[in-house]
């Protein structure tokens, strides 16, 4: 299956929460994108790597990050 025609632009800025029918269009996009046979594990794969790419940006403005520096250091990694 090609994924290039799966990009659908994230709309966002820091003073905007996505309305639901903002969710519903963008949705309705990625599917529209799909190969005509797709399958629903297709659509479920899709819609949960978007939605946790959606959680990783809100966590990135929120300021819910780690530097590697500070995962090796809880983790007892070596540098």
């Amino acid at each position: 299956m090609n994924y290039d025609n799966l990009k659908v632009p994230v709309d966002r800025d820091e003073n905007t929460v996505m309305s639901t029918t903002d969710i519903k269009e963008q949705a309705h996009a990625l599917i529209d994108n799909l190969d005509d046979t797709a399958t629903w594990d297709d659509v479920a794969y899709h819609m949960e790597v978007r939605a946790s790419i959606e959680q990783g940006l809100a966590d990135v403005e929120a300021g819910r990050v780690y530097t590697t520096e500070e995962v090796r250091k809880h983790f007892g990694l070596d540098d």
